[in-house]
């Protein structure tokens, strides 16, 4: 079994594979595991209940939210099993349960338990060079390719720019709906600078505390069930990526995921971004929408098989995490309960 890409998804699979007998090969295009998973706030969710999840998001494919539901828990199991360990045992999000884990000690459990990984290679689109075992794609979907046709930041590791996706559709793969739909935050703008190391805390997570207005000065209304307030950022994406929150001063120890507003803003400020007085003293943060991953992608069936335009499984291919779309079309879910959920059936998959 090839696995391409040692994220969560691909470590997830590996490592489960190897528990039930396969010897798994992971390639890994950067210079490091963990993918974009390392680099998250490490909490991996579903929705309460199903029908909840088809209502946060009405178009996705209500197979694979179900497989989610039913399997998650299980798969949060295994992980602690593996060792991972668990900062919080719950979400703090009402309309959710999960579980929070270090990403960096979780990275550690999975690349122990998921073994050989080769970094630095890169998966070519060439339908002709894939191997005759069974291939997982695990690439991380195409944030880098969406961003820059967007014109927006990345908020993701540096070179998940769809190896998988361009393989796929060389092999007759068919993409779900939504494929300029993105889970992304606003971070501070131009000339503010940040890295990896300020993705979670920098994020400018309080348009519900804010009044949000484009770059033509036109405001954008904040939706009250947007409690993700991705649907926010999708909507400043496309007047153009950038935006303004403007924050009333007497609100400045307001919380929010992060941190105050104070302390927010601040970070923003101190990383060199632009944060104005205005003349009745408000603040205005200038921010940019940036893709964290996609969530159009690859069609699957109940197995994790990459299903053809013919609606076929195309022999000895599988997909799993942001290389599958159609879980979350019309809202926001857990990538990281679909790349452990569709990993491990992956795995099974082939095991079997």
């Amino acid at each position: 079994m090839i696995v391409a890409g040692a994220g969560m998804a691909g470590l997830c699979a590996a490592a489960r594979a190897r528990e039930l007998g396969v010897t798994p090969i992971v390639l890994e295009k950067g210079n490091r595991p963990g993918g974009s998973m390392v680099l998250s706030s490490g909490v991996v969710w579903r929705y309460r209940c199903f029908e909840a999840f088809r209502r946060e998001c009405p178009t996705g494919d209500p197979r694979l939210q179900k497989l989610i539901v039913e399997q998650l828990d299980d798969g949060l199991d295994w992980l602690e099993s593996l060792g991972a360990p668990v900062v919080a045992a719950e979400t703090k999000n009402p309309r959710t349960v999960g579980r929070r884990f270090d990403p960096r000690r979780l990275t550690e459990v999975l690349v122990r338990a998921a073994g050989d990984i080769q970094t630095g290679h890169a998966l070519g689109s060439d339908a002709r060079a894939r191997p005759a075992e069974p291939l997982l794609l695990a690439t991380g979907g195409f944030p880098l390719r969406l961003a820059r046709e967007l014109g927006l930041a990345v908020r993701s590791n540096l070179w998940s720019d769809g190896d998988g996706l361009d393989l796929a559709l060389a092999l007759g793969a068919v993409t779900t709906p939504g494929m300029n739909e993105f889970y992304g935050r606003a971070m501070p703008a131009p000339p503010a600078r940040w890295g990896e190391g300020e993705f979670v805390d920098h994020a400018q997570l309080y348009g519900h505390l804010a009044r949000v207005f484009d770059e033509s000065d036109e405001e954008i209304v904040v939706e009250a069930d947007d409690w993700s307030e991705n649907g926010l950022v999708q909507e400043i994406a496309r007047r153009g990526g950038r935006a303004w929150f403007v924050v009333d001063p007497n609100e400045l120890d307001r919380d929010t995921p992060y941190g105050t507003l104070a302390e927010v803003i601040d970070r923003a400020r101190s990383a060199g971004g632009t944060v104005e007085e205005r003349a009745d003293g408000s603040l205005a943060v200038h921010i940019v929408a940036a893709v964290t991953h996609t969530i159009g992608g690859l069609v699957i069936d109940e197995q994790a098989r990459v299903l053809s335009q013919a609606g076929a499984p195309i022999e000895g291919l599988y997909a799993a995490g942001v290389d599958v779309g159609g879980w979350s079309t019309g809202g926001y879910a857990s990538g990281l309960a679909a790349a452990l959920v569709f990993g491990r059936i992956a795995a099974e998959q082939v095991a079997s």
